[in-house]
């Protein structure tokens, strides 16, 4: 090959950029999970609204004290977003012990989060909804919140999980920054899902 050529080779080496893909391989099977998981919420929520529009006595059930309930637990979500990016911020600067600190503060609020959802759901329940039955409408009513909220409330319940194994981790040394960034990623789309429920299960149920 002629010196030419190098040179040529060479210079285009130098100009070329990096490949947008060149993330490290944990986060992009986050973001893998989270683009699929978004599909799988997105299926739910448009078949909750086909079954919603199809009945024509679906039922109104969620009082004030409801939509206060699920506001206060929007406020919860919302204020963990902020601490687990504080925990992102201190554990880029190394900052292990603040790092731990914020993660639990999230994980602490995640678990709130989970006590107030058991609590409506112990209510319905004593209401008498079932999965295929109610005292007030459509039976598929049950079945369609169940399944929504159950399953964004398993996300967060796992990501408690993990904030807290990922957190114990980090500040004895064994986990690094990408650790916490990865599922402080994970938190944020369960958090941004959950804007999603909020207007179509609960405010489009309110009664009137």
């Amino acid at each position: 090959m002629s010196e030419a050529t190098l040179d040529r080779a060479s210079h285009g080496a130098e100009v070329m950029e990096a490949s947008p893909f060149a993330i490290p391989s944990s986060k992009l099977v986050m973001w893998l999970f989270i683009i699929s998981d978004a599909c799988t919420f997105g299926a739910m929520l448009f078949a909750y609204g086909y079954i919603r529009n199809s009945a024509a006595d679906w039922p109104l059930v969620f009082e004030s004290a409801s939509i206060w309930n699920a506001l206060l637990m929007t406020f919860i979500l919302v204020t963990s977003s902020l601490t687990v990016l504080l925990a992102v911020r201190d554990a880029a600067n190394e900052n292990r012990a603040g790092a731990f600190k914020w993660a639990m503060i999230t994980a602490g609020l995640g678990v709130v989060f989970t006590i107030l959802h058991l609590r409506e759901w112990m209510s319905l329940i004593g209401e008498g909804v079932r999965p295929f039955q109610n005292p007030w409408g459509a039976p598929m009513f049950g079945a369609s919140f169940f399944a929504v909220t159950g399953l964004h409330m398993a996300h967060v319940a796992g990501g408690v999980v993990a904030l807290v194994v990922v957190g114990l981790g980090f500040k004895a040394g064994r986990y690094a920054f990408r650790h916490i960034e990865i599922w402080a990623l994970y938190w944020h789309f369960v958090d941004l899902v959950w804007m999603f429920v909020v207007p179509l299960i609960y405010l489009l149920n309110m009664k009137r």
